[in-house]
């Protein structure tokens, strides 16, 4: 701890507004993960098995009852729709889906870019605090007495390099989050995509045979 403490009081100014970038970063990849595993999440395959046996049963208000049961996940909030709309025509099943889904799929990719965003400025911030502390260094050389000249120029090197390496240390923590959120984000999605366009063929051939039948 003496350790980091002593590198963070050498990088001077520059360190503290890499930590303000470094909170921002944290907050967003906290809030995405809780978000994207635990509120949005759900098990996909699991879930749309049991909601066609429920269609093919007739049994859609038992369908929108398994939507309610978790009301926070993406999946279900587009499903629901459709379901809601059961009884009506193609089309209309189609729009509802299609409402619900510009709805749900902004939420689930909201921030998770601005982590590239963040380790960007985390990056160019300690560069420039490396450019600034080199030309503090050697312009402070031109007028430092000889005893003092290796005190001030390793001084200078000391803020260069520190910054440089806590704007990667905040950086690259960023990088690797977003691109597993990126990809958590991605799935999530995929399966809104091919699960809503099932759920439609689904509930139209079921108002075709519905129709055929009567």
């Amino acid at each position: 701890m003496a350790t980091i403490a002593k590198a963070f009081k050498e990088g001077g100014g520059w360190m503290y507004i890499i930590l303000v970038v470094s909170i921002m970063g944290l907050g967003i990849i906290v809030e995405r993960f809780i978000f994207l595993f635990f509120k949005y999440n759900i098990n996909a395959t699991a879930f749309m098995a049991q909601i066609q046996k429920l269609v093919m049963a007739n049994n859609i208000d038992r369908a929108i009852k398994l939507c309610n049961a978790a009301p926070n996940a993406a999946l279900p909030k587009v499903i629901k729709a459709g379901l809601t709309r059961a009884n009506k025509g193609e089309t209309e099943i189609q729009n509802a889906v299609e409402e619900a889904m510009l709805e749900v799929i902004p939420h689930i990719q909201k921030r998770t870019p601005a982590l590239q965003g963040v380790a960007n400025v985390a990056t160019l911030l300690g560069l420039l605090g490396t450019i600034v502390g080199l030309i503090e260094a050697f312009a402070a050389l031109e007028f430092a007495r000889p005893d003092d000249r290796q005190k001030v120029l390793s001084r200078g090197i000391a803020l260069a390099m520190n910054t440089t390496a806590f704007g990667l240390i905040v950086a690259i923590p960023c990088i690797f989050a977003h691109m597993i959120l990126a990809g958590v984000s991605k799935r999530i999605i995929d399966e809104i995509d091919q699960y809503s366009v099932k759920l439609q063929n689904l509930l139209t051939s079921r108002g075709k045979g519905a129709g055929q039948a009567g």
